[in-house]
């Protein structure tokens, strides 16, 4: 391929790119956004390959067909109730491939300097930019390979961390180890301080220095936040594997690379912040690992937990004229969706008022509740966010929670010093009744207790959620 047409293919790549985030924003268009997002990256890996000064095009094409079936066999294995898993193990793929593109860009320019003048002029491809860079040019250049490893690196290790927490391998609760704060901060400053070094010709050893602390900085972040907060951590590693693909595109001089980190980096940065307005949580404290720990003793809950059979919960839905469904992960651990969908049906086919409550960090990803009902067949019509149904729990006869614990959990509201204080949620417990689909009396994933479990018109439905809503269906009328 040629310049321009590389440069056309780029561009047309980069537009689907757009599209494909735009359409994320809707149910109804996201399947047609996945759509302009593999076909813009088709054309950009086929122009990549094929562009001017690339060569080793039966090497390269091999990676990728290799890539691909390992990328399909292990999609197909996943889970539902594993996305957000295999979302944090593809972000810690982005920040491994920054580092070792760092690397390679470093030991590149460094063979390139001791060439004389006669083989520099035989160079092709990312080896003759580096031929025709000014020494302004190439301590730039440094810089740029250097936030890229940097990135990149944290990335890495805060994603296997962040897959750790979410598969259960590693423990759920925030920790840190002595010095917290302070060891981050060191080992930024001291990375700061490698930065001048390695600029100044202090050679590969501070790169390596560097990631080594990079790598522990990723770590430690993600060790100190708790499971609570799990899915704005895997937003925000998205946003960073996006800044260190921008910066590894600026070594390179690969527009399309630059072009699509940042739009990663800012779309992952932007959920990030509305995440957080949805949590009430600090921004900047997400960056830094600060939160996801208790400020003070818990308040004392007062009562039982109090179980009823399905029969019970079924002659309350028959009597209820409004219903609303509260899905949270224990849904997608159950696979429950298709039972929940046909519920719906039920109701809605008996003349009730059902509706479905999201909240925005339901689940362990953004957007996790909206696509299992989606999958499901639920009408897009009738699931609504927070924001558009919080009002409407007081004039509610029946509320069934399926797997929910912090998202409907009223000591956000209640207990200044719950980990989850300020936290807008949905305030289910100010329905008429209100019916806990739940495994057992466990605290779940973040081992947070909930007082709604205790409340006086709250009863709890022990069970797997699947089979608890299949058994309502025959009683429905």
């Amino acid at each position: 391929m040629t310049i321009g047409i590389v440069s056309a293919a780029y561009i047309s790549a980069a537009v689907l790119f757009i599209l494909s985030l735009g359409g994320l924003s809707g149910q109804e268009s996201a399947k047609r956004a996945v759509w302009y997002g593999m076909t813009g990256m088709a054309l950009a890996v086929a122009a990549t390959v094929f562009g001017p000064g690339v060569g080793n095009w039966l090497v390269i094409l091999l990676m990728v067909a290799g890539g691909s079936v390992l990328g399909y066999y292990a999609a197909g294995r996943v889970q539902m109730t594993e996305m957000p898993q295999l979302v944090a193990a593809l972000h810690s793929f982005v920040g491994l491939a920054a580092v070792f593109i760092g690397f390679n860009a470093h030991f590149e320019a460094a063979r390139v300097a001791g060439l004389d003048e006669a083989a520099r002029a035989a160079l092709d491809g990312f080896a003759d930019i580096l031929a025709h860079k000014s020494p302004v040019e190439l301590a730039i250049m440094k810089v740029e390979v250097f936030l890229g490893v940097f990135i990149g690196a944290v990335t890495f290790t805060g994603s296997v961390i962040a897959f750790g927490k979410l598969a259960g391998k590693v423990d759920g609760k925030a920790k840190k180890l002595p010095g917290g704060h302070l060891l981050n901060a060191f080992a930024s400053i001291l990375s700061l301080c490698l930065l001048f070094a390695y600029v100044n010709g202090a050679g590969v050893w501070t790169l390596l220095l560097m990631a080594v602390l990079a790598f522990f900085i990723g770590y430690h972040l993600i060790m100190g936040i708790g499971g609570a907060d799990m899915p704005v951590v895997v937003s925000m590693l998205n946003s960073y594997s996006g800044w260190a693909a921008a910066a590894i595109g600026f070594t390179l001089g690969n527009d399309l690379l630059i072009v699509t980190g940042a739009l990663v980096g800012s779309s992952g940065a932007i959920l990030s912040y509305i995440m957080c307005k949805a949590m009430n949580r600090s921004f900047v404290s997400v960056i830094l690992g600060g939160f996801g720990t208790t400020t003070g003793p818990a308040m004392e809950i007062i009562g039982e937990q109090i179980a009823i059979e399905a029969d019970g919960v079924a002659a309350a839905l028959n009597d209820a004229d409004s219903v609303i469904i509260v899905p949270g992960y224990g849904m997608a651990v159950a696979q429950a969706q298709q039972a929940v969908s046909e519920l719906t049906r039920k109701l809605r086919a008996a003349g009730k008022n059902v509706r479905f409550a999201i909240h925005p960090v339901a689940g362990r990803l953004p957007g996790h509740m909206n696509v299992l009902l989606a999958e499901a067949k639920v009408p897009y019509d009738i699931v609504l966010e927070m924001d558009e149904i919080n009002d409407d729990f007081h004039e509610t006869d029946v509320v069934i929670v399926i797997g929910s614990n912090d998202i409907v959990n009223p000591a956000a509201q209640e207990d200044p010093n719950s980990p989850i204080a300020g936290m807008p949620v949905l305030e289910v417990w100010k329905a008429k009744q209100v019916f806990v689909s739940k495994r057992g009396q466990g605290t779940g994933y973040s081992g947070i207790e909930n007082p709604l479990f205790y409340k006086e018109r709250t009863r709890m439905f022990y069970g797997d959620a699947k089979e608890s809503i299949g058994k309502l269906l025959p009683m429905i009328s």
